[in-house]
């Protein structure tokens, strides 16, 4: 059992929207991912996740309102909820998902991140 520091595991790379899985728990991974821009709509049909923000701000948009996630909140967003993450300015946050999921869900395009780094 290692202990992990966040803050090394985000200075490690500076790439947006590309996660690095950094523990593992029961069917789940932990990944550390640094967001700027405008993802894409998408959902998940099998898995629920969990976006916990550890520096910058983040919007969680939904067809129907918006959620502003600061540093110190985190949002589970049900499986099949359309969404899109946006994030003016670079964000790093700790994602925990099922290891099945795929980044950009139900989508595939140049975003779609198929093979996880660790």
């Amino acid at each position: 059992m290692d202990k992990v520091n966040l803050a090394d595991k985000f200075s490690r790379f500076n790439d947006y929207w590309s996660p690095r899985i950094v523990g593992a728990l029961n069917e789940s991974y932990v990944k550390v991912v640094k967001l700027k821009g405008e993802f894409v709509w998408h959902h998940h049909e099998d898995e629920d996740e969990l976006f916990l923000v550890v520096a910058g701000r983040l919007l969680i948009r939904f067809r129907d309102h918006d959620v502003w996630l600061d540093a110190g909140e985190f949002l589970i967003i049900p499986k099949g909820i359309e969404h899109m993450p946006v994030a003016a300015e670079e964000v790093q946050v700790v994602l925990i998902e099922p290891k099945t999921t795929i980044n950009t869900g139900n989508v595939q395009n140049a975003l779609t991140a198929p093979e996880l780094h660790i």
